[in-house]
């Protein structure tokens, strides 16, 4: 199987998500708080559950990992890999930098990812070994050499400092300035040309996996803090950078 044989199999799934965030969007939602205190929503539930159902039905062999419903076991070496709404705090203000992640892995690696963000009619997919699209044309990173051009994007300050506080302050100095709370839009925005460095701490699988062959397809290179591969059962770390050439420079930061 290549991803080209299951890509409109994915962008269905994707076409199912966009239907049901938009009809949501900027309306009144009630929101509940999980066991993690994050965020969720009856939008995000839904989602999930029609993907799930859409999978199970058409891809029964598949595995699924979703963010609000878990974990069923592959039978094929596949598995699907869902964050029905990316940016769930953003979703109920009506900021349309939240998107639907859709991820697949072959084994423990990502092998096709997308960003779907229905609000704004933009989508972002990434095939293994295979440029980057975003509304159906290629796309590349933007090249930056120096760390001192660097935009530079992360959730919040105090995501990427409970373990070193002087972390945070150490990147703002090193690069042109910070930008924050983009959700995985940020990374469509590295795709196109627009970030430079993603630094991101305590994400779950479901927040990282379809980004990945879309970073890489765009020409950049994508790790945990250790420069290890993200994977199916990977840590929580993120270093994104769209020039290789700084991902060793934000190594030596982190």
């Amino acid at each position: 199987m290549t991803t080209n044989t299951i890509l409109p199999f994915a962008l269905e799934l994707a076409d199912a998500a966009g239907e049901i965030a938009r009809k949501y969007f900027g309306t009144p939602l009630d929101i509940e708080c999980k066991s993690d205190d994050t965020p969720v929503t009856r939008a995000d539930k839904e989602i999930e559950k029609t993907l799930r159902t859409i999978i199970e039905t058409e891809r029964p062999d598949d595995g699924i990992l979703g963010e609000e419903f878990g974990t069923k076991e592959t039978k094929n070496g596949l598995t699907w890999v869902i964050d029905p709404i990316d940016g769930t705090k953003s979703f109920t203000i009506g900021r349309p930098t939240f998107g639907t992640l859709i991820g697949l892995c072959r084994d423990e690696t990502p092998i096709l990812g997308i960003i779907d963000q229905p609000i704004l009619n933009q989508r972002w997919v990434g095939q293994q070994r295979q440029p980057t699209l975003y509304n159906g044309k290629p796309v590349t990173c933007c090249p930056c050499p120096e760390l001192k051009q660097a935009i530079f994007g992360t959730g919040s300050p105090s995501q990427i400092s409970d373990s070193d506080k002087n972390r945070f302050t150490r990147i703002e100095q090193a690069t042109r300035y910070p930008v924050f709370q983009g959700d995985c839009y940020f990374y469509g925005l590295m795709a196109n040309g627009f970030i430079d460095v993603i630094v991101e701490d305590q994400l779950g699988i479901y927040d990282f996996i379809a980004l990945v062959p879309i970073i890489e397809g765009a020409g950049g290179k994508i790790t945990d803090w250790q420069g290890h591969p993200k994977t199916l059962h990977g840590d929580p770390t993120l270093l994104a950078c769209g020039d290789p050439a700084l991902h060793s420079k934000m190594l030596d930061l982190l």
